[in-house]
């Protein structure tokens, strides 16, 4: 028999050497890394989709209030009037935890979610989203 074809054979039977399993797994942290990061960005994008999409929820259960009783709730009141009324069955809570605000800005209604800070104002993640038009958004 050659010798040289028999250290071929146990060569091959011994597996993966350690520096070709630390490659893989390298390789295998730098995908899911990647991955990570783009989900994370699309989960950001989806809560504030979600936010906006109850927004508009809310406008339309303020416009059935608005049809049934003539007149938009008053700030004191908020969105609880809704439920009230019967224009909502429960309120929702923005997708970061906390209550949608209301606000009657002189018989104008505006519905807004601090987003993920709780807290007026902010960037990212933290920016307001408002039912309000951008040139008479207060915040």
């Amino acid at each position: 028999m050659n010798p040289n074809k028999s250290k071929q054979h146990r060569r091959r039977k011994r597996g993966m050497t350690l520096i070709e399993i630390m490659v893989v797994i390298t390789i295998l942290g730098l995908i899911a890394t990647a991955v990570g990061v783009s989900v994370l960005d699309s989960l950001k994008e989806a809560r504030r989709d979600k936010a906006s999409l109850d927004i508009k929820a809310i406008e339309t259960a303020l416009k059935l209030h608005y049809t049934k009783t003539g007149n938009f709730p008053d700030t004191q009141a908020g969105l609880g009037a809704l439920v009230e009324s019967r224009a909502l069955e429960q309120l929702p809570k923005d997708p970061w935890g906390h209550d949608y605000v209301y606000l009657n800005e002189g018989g104008r209604p505006v519905v807004l979610s601090y987003g993920a800070d709780g807290a007026a104002g902010g960037e990212g993640e933290e920016t307001d989203i408002s039912s309000a038009p951008a040139n008479s958004q207060k915040g």
